[in-house]
């Protein structure tokens, strides 16, 4: 059935229109933000929820004659709507070739071309979209073409912001079907009826899942008969990646003789790839929390013969499920393979893959090709033999229902044979395969002739005969090459098995046929992961390897290498565009009146599936010199101190370390992991020491990461696993402008329930003079640093920094050693580099630190506790800290631990930090519930022609994008609650009105009253009017021009509202006279100008309440503390220079508890030096004579926080 695509410019309707029925798309700004955690809320000025308005209706409905065509030719369905930045562009197919029939009326069509048309602007209806091939040289490495955010873009066909999405989608390795549901393996999807049933996706293969998801919601909500007029109009489509190809066997060479016939038979192989944790290769490798892997492939063989018999085969491939990554490399065969969990944190994930296999599949048997003597593939078998011992489904009550198997398939194709040798694995796994038997199925009804053959087939019911039983798991370490060389043996095997329960022989030219098309499905699927075609594919198709095939396999090698290096990263942020995995990437709403209102009750009943506790965070720091030699001593003091009873045993342990290994030139250019392991276990094995109790749990070790000397180790509670996902690492150099490891950062990020959590431990460069320098190693770090899809250091709710900053005390070290024996933390802190950035805003905007009561802890001489003695004398300095972030997290602890082995002192911290986590289940009943409940008021005000009433139900529309929805008399935005637009102002008395002689303008100087009384004569309230004197009391706060301002001001003030309160028979306060006139009539001045929204930030109670800002200087307002001592700076302008300059005043958070006003300081506690003008010092009285010496380069600031009283 041919579809058109028609556009409508004013207003801007997009119509994809069949033969009697059109599905209509347009455009509806919204002022309602998602945000991360899935609830609404207001938007910021730069997003908003973009909604689309999709209606279907037969076409006679519509007037086309304000259409026109936006395609030339006939498309071929939608595969969804998406949104970029603040556009929405629908994708429909506009080009696809017929690949594959499977079985009679079961057609697979192969997407050869799209096109995405905006539904709000018509700027990119001339864009010519560039179809050239996606893995070309020309690729976009960043990937950020790709995702434009609304600006303003040139007709230009690189400016399109979906031409990387379109390189993708039009590459040939996307496939649909408007026959039947696509995918599902036919043992699954016998029973099936409709092509396009919600309820039978799989989304775990349907690519356009994330695009389709608002028109799969669209189609539910139809009637029965509207939904069987959409499914056939073929509109909506559900897309596969992989490969699917149908070769013809003629009867000669079918091998089922028995069945005589003179049609052909078909061999179909449809393999699906898994879009759960799609990537390309380097960027996805292993397992994930919920227990899929990368280049996860359920391939199916299907071979069908005109009779009605027809045979089914599936086997699976996918990368090894433990959690491993690998870094990309210039050399082949030389990028390091990283296990990046313990297995105690691996296994409950191990566990879970296996099961859902186990239940989709029936018994499964792993078949793993990696070798043997290669590093890195020997330590991953040995975990995954590891996890699969101890899986629960290798020993049961049903017996073994995982088996596993090792062929290293490089030390058996070695010897003279090649890969011949490779039917070796055939006597490994013959047992099994006979076990697991196939499918095999014939249809009831037979065609009586040749004329409605096709159409009898098509209705005709199966009958399954024989179901498979188990599958075979196949893999190596790209899951590619080796792999598409064995799974062709598996089916090679399966096909035999077939015959032979049939007494049939194949003949050579249906072999070669079958070599043939998973030669081709093997070069399709290594195209998309690695980005050329597989590897001994030439021995694939023609059972021999030439040299022909041998130099095709260099040259695909070299390709593979500059595609994995340079490509990837823009392909991989392609793939999380398309599933819609981005950071600040939201889905496309229907505009729905009763979904507003779902959404809105959702916000208010968000407590029904929303659970929140605290959760407790140790975070520990320590430079160790390069002294692994003590790692034999006890940590104890460090990594368990003994605190109080409140603190109970934290869920999170983060222990950061810095200079493990000795910084010399030939180890700051490469990580050696040895050292790391060994901390690791020192680690584990104190924490764990300590765990007595019986209710208190053991540790493992979550993950960890490491930059040459600086490393991140996560140890969390064993309840905790389930709770905790998305466990991510990265690093970032910043030695030698980026190309040493040096000097650098190493972060860890999870999601604990639905609450977002970093830690990152950094070593900034070293130098007195250097803090500019270490400013920009912050800023490198922050903007730099970047996770999976994109995300960034900010994107958390909560960020805690722990490292060696090494930012010094910008005094003398004489005098910085007689602060210090006089224990004046107060002034050092002043005088602190760090401090001083944090308030100029140069450093760490938003985070705070809690009050410093300990000594600096930089640069002690070895296994004393005397500071540097050396020549060089080193200046003591507070280098390591601990940072935080977040309007969720509390800080309870903060100190240091007398280990003496280093020149640092080890720093800790412990945390309270709140965690949420949505149930969405529960939270998906809750939404259902409430639709099927408010769903018949809006259609019985629709149907009865309510329109007042159905617009109380929708939702205003803004003109535009992120403005509030338009105001009527019966709905204001800026009301909520059901508050009326309308005045309900009463008189105070009944036999009152409004006073006609008052002036209009509520600003204007008059003693006439709101309200006069009805009853008495006009002419008596003139008189009296006139023969009467105001109360001077009631005199306006404005001064009359003889009086003292502030005087006046405050005394009229006070008596108009001591006044106002006591007299009842007064006007209205707000109507009252607001100004006296001794001159004229005078006006009141006008309102202040609203201000921005002050900086977000977030008190709570204990060592760091306030956040403070850069710019404040107000003695009093420096001096407020709430008990803490923080600090907490935020960003200055750019034209602030120097250290702690302060230009503007600060405004205080609306998210300070009770928006407290600061009050001084308990009189215990000495002044602090305030900054003058002239660039002196107003030192408090409580200094001493320490700093009546002049320091070269030392400034002074306001410190923002005062000592504690000793």
């Amino acid at each position: 059935m041919s579809l058109r695509v028609l556009l409508q410019e004013n207003p801007r309707i997009i119509i994809l229109a069949s033969e009697s029925h059109a599905l209509l798309f347009r455009y509806n700004p919204s002022d309602v933000t998602p945000s991360s955690d899935g609830i609404f809320s207001k938007p910021s000025s730069q997003t908003s929820v973009t909604k689309c308005v999709v209606e279907f209706a037969a076409l006679e409905s519509f007037d086309l004659s304000t259409y026109h065509s936006l395609q030339a030719s006939a498309v071929h369905g939608t595969l969804g709507l998406i949104n970029l930045g603040a556009d929405i562009f629908l994708c429909v197919i506009t080009a696809a070739a017929r690949v594959a029939t499977v079985r009679p009326g079961e057609n697979v069509q192969k997407i050869l071309s799209v096109e995405f048309y905006c539904l709000n602007r018509n700027g990119y209806d001339t864009c010519i979209l560039d179809g050239a091939d996606p893995y070309s040289m020309s690729y976009s490495n960043s990937g950020e073409q790709a995702y434009s955010h609304g600006s303003d873009l040139r007709d230009n066909a690189i400016d399109h912001p979906c031409i990387e999405l379109k390189k993708v989608l039009s590459g040939g390795t996307f496939y649909y079907s408007v026959d039947f549901d696509l995918t599902n393996r036919l043992q699954d999807r016998l029973s099936e009826g409709s092509a396009f049933d919600i309820d039978s996706l799989d989304e775990d293969y349907l690519w356009n899942a994330y695009m389709i998801d608002s028109l799969i919601r669209f189609r539910s909500r139809l009637s029965e008969n509207e939904k069987n007029i959409l499914d056939t109009s073929r509109m909506l489509t559900s897309a596969i990646r992989g490969f699917v190809m149908t070769v013809t066997i003629s009867a000669a060479a079918s091998p089922l003789q028995s069945l005589k016939s003179h049609y052909p038979s078909t061999l179909t192989v449809l393999s699906r790839l898994s879009c759960r944790r799609a990537g390309t290769r380097f960027n996805s490798r292993g397992l994930d929390d919920d227990g899929y892997v990368a280049n996860f492939v359920e391939s199916e063989t299907v071979l069908w013969h005109p009779s009605g018999l027809c045979f089914s085969y599936a086997q699976v491939r996918g990368s090894v499920p433990i959690f491993w990554e690998q870094a990309t490399g210039l050399l082949p065969n030389q990028q390091k393979i990283q296990i990046t969990r313990s297995p105690e944190a691996t296994q409950p994930a191990f566990n879970k893959h296996f099961e859902q296999l186990e239940l989709t599949y029936g018994t499964v048997h792993i078949l793993n090709l990696m070798s043997a003597t290669k590093v890195g593939e020997v330590e991953l078998t040995a975990r995954y033999q590891h996890h699969t011992q101890q899986s629960p489904l290798s020993e049961g009550p049903s017996g073994h229902r995982l088996i596993q198997s090792h062929f290293d398939f490089h030390a058996e194709t070695k010897g003279p044979s090649g890969y011949e040798a490779a039917s070796m694995v055939r006597r490994l796994i013959q047992d099994k395969a006979d076990s697991f038997a196939y499918l095999l199925c014939d249809t009831i009804e037979q065609p009586r002739d040749d004329s409605d053959r096709s159409e009898m087939l098509n209705k005709a019911q199966s009958t399954i005969i024989l179901q498979q039983q188990g599958v075979f798991r196949v893999n190596c370490l790209d899951c590619l090459d080796r792999t598409n060389l064995i799974q062709t043996i598996l089916s090679h095997m399966a096909i035999e098995l077939f015959l032979s329960h049939r007494s049939e022989r194949a003949t050579a030219d249906f072999w070669m046929r079958h070599s043939s098309i998973w030669a081709d499905n093997g070069d399709a699927l290594s195209k998309i992961y690695a980005g050329t075609g597989a590897l001994k594919s030439s021995f694939t198709r023609h059972g021999k390897m030439s040299l022909a095939g041998a130099i095709a396999d260099a040259r695909k090698s070299a390709t593979r290498m500059y595609i994995n290096n340079f490509a990837d990263k823009g392909r991989q942020n392609t793939v999380d565009m398309l599933l819609g995995r981005l950071v600040e990437q939201h889905p496309v709403y229907l505009y729905d009146p009763v979904n507003d209102f779902v959404d809105s009750q959702l916000r208010e009943r968000a407590h029904e599936y929303t659970t929140a506790e605290t959760i407790d965070i140790y975070a520990g720091t320590f430079n160790l010199n390069g002294k692994g030699a003590n790692i034999k001593q006890d940590l104890s003091a460090w990594l368990c101190p003994r605190l109080g009873s409140q603190h109970r045993q934290p869920e999170i342990v983060a222990v950061g370390f810095q200079e493990m290994v000795e910084l010399s030139p030939q180890q700051i250019m490469s990580t050696d992991p040895s050292r790391r392991q060994v901390w690791e276990q020192a680690v584990g094995v104190t924490i764990n020491n300590r765990v007595k109790r019986p209710t208190q749990e053991e540790y493992v070790l979550l993950r960890s990461g490491q930059l040459v000397g600086a490393a991140l180790v996560i140890f969390v509670k064993s309840s905790a696993l389930k709770k905790i996902k998305n466990v991510e690492g990265s690093v970032k150099k910043t030695g030698m402008s980026g190309m040493a490891g040096n000097k650098g950062a190493v972060a860890i990020r999870m999601d604990y329930g639905s609450t977002r959590i970093c830690f990152v431990t950094a070593h900034l460069a070293a130098g007195f003079a250097n803090y500019e320098e270490r400013n920009r190693d912050y800023g490198t770090i922050s903007h730099g640093l970047r996770f999976q899809r994109n995300r960034s250091i900010d994107d958390h709710d909560t960020v805690i920094w722990l490292g060696d900053f090494n930012y010094r005390i910008g005094l003398s070290d004489d005098k910085v050693r007689r602060l210090i024996q006089a224990g004046d933390l107060g002034t050092l802190y002043q005088n602190d580099q760090l401090n001083l950035q944090m308030i100029a805003g140069h450093a760490f905007p938003y985070y705070s630190e809690s009050q410093i009561t300990f000594m600096p802890t930089y640069k002690y001489d070895n296994g004393t506790d005397e500071y540097d003695t050396s020549e060089k004398a080193r200046i003591p300095a507070w280098c390591d800290r601990i940072l935080r972030k977040g309007n969720n997290v509390k800080q309870i602890e903060y100190a240091t631990a007398p280990l003496r082995f280093s020149d640092h002192r080890p720093v800790y911290a412990t945390f309270k930090c709140t965690v949420q986590s949505i149930d969405e289940k529960r939270k998906e009943e809750l939404s259902q519930s409430l639709y099927e409940r408010r769903k018949p008021d809006v259609t019985h005000a629709s149907a009865n022609g309510n329109k007042k009433t159905l617009k109380d139900h929708a939702s205003y529309r803004s003109v535009a994008a992120g403005l509030p929805p338009a105001s009527s008399d019966r709905r204001k935005w800026w009301l909520d609650h059901g508050l009326s637009a309308r005045s309900q102002a009463q008189p105070p008395q009944s036999n009152m009105v409004l006073n006609p002689m008052r002036p209009p303008n509520p600003f204007t100087a008059t003693n006439e009253s709101d309200w006069i009384m009805v009853g008495r004569s006009a002419e008596a309230e003139a008189s009296e009017r006139k023969t009467s004197t105001p109360p001077s009391r009631i005199r306006s706060p404005l001064q009359p021009p003889d009086r003292k301002p502030e005087a006046s001001s405050r005394r009229s003030t006070q008596m108009f509202s001591e006044d106002v309160l006591a007299s009842p028979t007064l006007p209205s306060p707000r109507r009252s006279s607001t100004a006296s006139t001794a001159a004229g009539v005078r006006r009141k001045p006008a309102p202040p100008v609203p201000k921005k929204p002050p900086l977000l930030s977030r008190s709570g109670t204990g060592p760091s309440d306030r956040p403070m800002h850069a710019t404040e200087h107000n003695p009093a307002e420096e001096d407020f503390r709430n008990g803490d001592g923080h600090n907490a700076s935020s960003p200055s302008p750019s034209s602030w220079k120097g250290l702690g300059t302060s230009t503007s005043p600060a405004r205080p958070s609306p998210f300070t508890e009770g928006n407290r006003v600061p009050q001084a300081p308990p009189s215990s506690l000495p002044p602090r030096a305030l900054a003058t003008p002239g660039g002196g010092e107003d030192r408090g009285s409580g200094r001493g004579n320490l700093l009546d010496q002049d320091d070269e380069g030392a400034k002074t600031i306001p410190s923002l926080q005062p000592l504690r009283p000793q």
